[in-house]
């Protein structure tokens, strides 16, 4: 029989979240001046010049507003430290801002949509010089705040959602601009129309990616470009591992990962030595600084035999091929695939996930990380 199981829990570095977050709150509040300041000057002229074209274009800059407003507020709930029962403090709150502002595109995709079919089939009287005007002015607003919003950390699904709708608003100042054009040189009024479905297909695209990817987080599916399996096969092949199995990876926020996993060692193992060494291959080769590993002494007897008869995962109980008498127990609720490392196979047989002559995975310098 083995030694009584050692355990072994381990985090690793302290992490860098919120390192950005000053400059970043700096660079949103800057974009959201400029964009009150256009969207006043907007309703100031609309009211003047009786236009409800450019009263309506300032309640899409309010959206715009409200945003980034959202972005701010959520950044400083996502700073807060862990407290209570959220053990990872609220840095999911950026994730519900940028669902949020992707459901709000996709909404205004659908009344743009709307809106634009109507014109195309009565269209309404459109005086284009104003529209040029404005669609000129705005596209200079909206560069100099999209430009703001790339200086902040991108990474972050809440300033991207920002982003996504400045960068919206951008193509819709572009084709009222161009429609504005085509409307003063030919007096062709359906070209607005048609200028607002392109704005909408974009809008539709940044929408989508945004509830896509904030889900994905919701859901605690592992980060994009990340694969648990490559990596269970990773952990698995290093020295003294005889199994990896329980192996969960998930995204608490944006580009925040973190790994859990339970780890099977020989006998003679080191346990701690061998979760630092397998701590050193998550941050390196993947990027995963935030980890939490069971590391135990596998069975001897299993050892002795040389392979594993039954995945543990699937039965919760580690068998031996050749030895009677009851299995031994390891994992109460075992769940996910088992990675059998070279501690726990015959000499003869190989890794399943390696091929012969290769290595075990990607070279250690070969960071995997989230976007």
């Amino acid at each position: 029989m083995s030694d009584a199981p050692e355990h072994g829990g381990g985090h690793g570095r302290e992490h860098g979240h919120g390192v950005r977050a000053d400059a970043d709150r700096r660079f949103l509040i800057a974009a959201l001046l400029l964009i009150l300041a256009f969207m006043a000057a907007e309703i100031v002229v609309g009211v003047f010049a009786h236009s409800l074209a450019l009263l309506s274009d300032a309640g899409h800059m309010l959206t715009d507003a409200a945003a980034i407003g959202l972005a701010l507020v959520a950044m400083r709930i996502a700073a807060r430290p862990p407290a209570g029962g959220f053990t990872y403090g609220l840095k999911r709150a950026e994730i519900i801002s940028a669902q949020i502002n992707g459901i709000t595109l996709l909404l205004l995709t659908i009344l743009f949509v709307v809106e634009a079919v109507h014109r195309l089939i009565s269209p309404p009287e459109v005086q284009g010089a104003p529209v040029l005007a404005t669609g000129l002015a705005g596209i200079a607003v909206n560069v100099a705040a999209a430009w703001l919003l790339s200086k902040a950390n991108r990474a972050s699904l809440n300033v991207e959602g920002a982003f996504q709708h400045i960068l919206s608003d951008l193509y819709a100042f572009i084709a009222t601009t161009i429609a504005g054009l085509v409307v003063c040189m030919s007096g062709w009024a359906r070209a607005d129309a048609l200028a607002a479905l392109v704005v909408a297909a974009l809008m539709l695209k940044a929408g989508w990616r945004l509830v896509r990817d904030s889900g994905r987080v919701f859901m605690e599916a592992a980060p994009v470009g990340m694969s648990p399996a490559e990596i269970g096969r990773r952990m698995a092949a290093m020295e003294q591992v005889a199994e990896v199995h329980d192996l969960h990876v998930w995204e608490v926020t944006s580009g925040y990962a973190a790994l859990s996993a339970h780890v099977l060692v020989a006998p003679e193992a080191d346990c701690h030595a061998v979760r630092q060494a397998i701590e050193v291959v998550l941050r390196d080769g993947y990027g995963i600084e935030h980890t939490t590993l069971q590391v135990d002494h596998a069975p001897a007897r299993l050892l002795e035999i040389g392979r594993i008869t039954r995945s543990s995962c699937e039965t919760g109980v580690t068998g031996v091929t050749g030895v009677t008498g009851a299995a031994e127990p390891h994992c109460r609720d075992p769940h996910g695939p088992s990675h059998p490392g070279s501690s726990g196979r015959d000499p003869g047989s190989r890794d399943p996930g390696r091929d012969p002559g290769k290595g075990a995975g990607p070279a250690a310098g070969g960071r995997q990380g989230p976007r």
